[in-house]
């Protein structure tokens, strides 16, 4: 392993369970590599981050005390489509740059964080970093997003085409919600970098990320990835972050398990609260009486919205999800990224439902990599899920693509690849920072 110099680094994630798994275990990774980790956060963040034995430095907590992000954002559990996106953009994009804007030069100089690794979708808060001189990477822990119109953005519904025609209508795409999502945010960081002093050039939406980032990582791996997208030279493709040890136990009722091939359906953490997509998965799966089925529903919904309940299906608040998954044979999911990897990492087909936010272009990649299908909402009906179901199930070919991705995953030890970029990119823009800029 190439030898670096062992470094004091801040991690910054948003407050969501499916940032903080991955930007937590890429946190624990640089921390085994002889690093020192600051993890920064509003206060619900804290339980993620000492769970995994990570230092926690909280902010905002007059305006955010523990226990209020839940209910923050409860109400993106019953939205779907891009509207999703942008309530979440709206409300929690611009409250979370307001406040790490306001409270992160100050953690940064009590620290003496040397250099920053920040979760993309924390969009903007570069503009502190950029104006203290300080180094920084960008995760996606998402799926990348292409922001040059080579694919339709990840956040908007849609299927995969390569034609010239394809091209032009996905970056007139790309203009609208770089207009309608992005541009909430970052008339703040506008007013922020003025406020400052900092002088930036505004008119490409993204070239904080693009031109003054020291490395952008992604945690899909670029097999899994849709073809021919030109990515600035600091970006890393990497594979999963993964690390089982940093995660809270989950409790199971394991003795329910009775043999049947295991059928695992979940929708994630955030926008799960939807009753009529569950009313279309139960009976769908209740049908095919050879396999069990565990349902982790999350919280935003009762039990008893969920309609009646099949022998063949176990429902829970929340399961042990990878756990589950090295024991199942397909993978009912709402596309998110970190499940869909995790399925692959299993080699597990899936079959996707895409809620919202980048769930559209995660599920288009599941099919064009012929791992799954997916059905959006629109079209969803009891017959149409069942039918895909079977197919998933009973298609040996799914398994078989999925079963490479499992093999390209377990290679690739995305975290390593990751740290290493990040490791090495860091250093570089140290040596190369000017000496005004440097931390003493």
């Amino acid at each position: 392993m190439e030898s670096f110099p062992k470094m004091k680094i801040g991690f910054i994630s948003m407050p969501l369970t499916g940032h903080l798994n991955p930007m937590i275990a890429l946190a624990r990774k640089l921390q085994s590599r002889g690093h020192e980790i600051v993890f920064i956060g509003i206060p619900d963040v804290g339980p993620y981050a000492h769970a995994a034995g990570l230092n926690f430095v909280s902010f905002g907590e007059e305006e955010l005390p523990a226990g209020s992000s839940a209910s923050i954002l409860a109400p993106a559990a019953k939205l779907h489509g891009p509207e999703t996106t942008r309530w979440t953009i709206q409300g929690a994009g611009r409250a979370m740059f307001q406040l790490a804007s306001q409270h992160l030069p100050r953690i940064l100089a009590e620290t003496g964080v040397e250099a920053l690794v920040l979760d993309t979708i924390h969009m903007y808060i570069e503009v502190v970093a950029i104006s203290l001189g300080i180094p920084y990477a960008h995760v996606w822990a998402i799926l990348n997003i292409d922001f040059c119109g080579t694919t339709l953005p990840s956040v908007l519904p849609g299927r995969y085409e390569d034609t010239p025609e394809a091209r032009i209508r996905n970056i007139e795409e790309l203009k609208k919600s770089d207009n309608a999502f992005f541009g909430i945010v970052q008339e703040l960081a506008e007013e922020y970098a003025e406020r400052v002093g900092l002088k930036l050039d505004w008119s490409d939406s993204r070239a904080t990320v693009s031109r003054h980032a020291a490395a952008v990582v992604s945690q899909t791996p670029k097999e899994f990835d849709l073809p021919g997208i030109p990515w600035p030279s600091q970006f890393h493709y990497a594979g999963p972050f993964f690390d089982e040890a940093g995660r809270e136990p989950v409790p199971f009722p394991w003795e329910k398990l009775d043999g049947r091939p295991l059928v695992y359906a979940s929708l994630g953490t955030l926008v799960n609260g939807l009753d009529s997509i569950y009313k279309n998965i139960l009976p769908a799966v209740g049908w095919i009486p050879e396999i069990q089925v565990v349902l982790a529903k999350g919280t935003n919904i009762e039990l008893a919205d969920l309609g009646p309940i099949a022998s063949n299906v176990i429902v829970v608040d929340k399961a042990p999800q990878i756990e589950l998954l090295k024991r199942s044979v397909l993978c009912i999911t709402h596309a998110g990224l970190n499940t869909a990897l995790e399925s692959l990492a299993q080699g597990v087909p899936m079959m996707a439902i895409p809620i919202a936010y980048d769930q559209f272009g995660v599920a288009i990649r599941i099919a064009y990599h012929g791992v799954g299908e997916f059905l959006e909402i629109e079209h969803l009906t009891v017959d149409g899920l069942h039918e895909l179901v079977r197919k998933v199930l009973y298609t040996p070919g799914y398994r078989e693509k999925a079963q490479y991705f499992r093999n390209v995953i377990a290679k690739r030890r995305g975290l390593d690849v990751a740290a290493e970029a990040i490791e090495h990119a860091f250093e570089q823009a140290i040596e190369n920072r000017p000496l005004e800029l440097s931390h003493a």
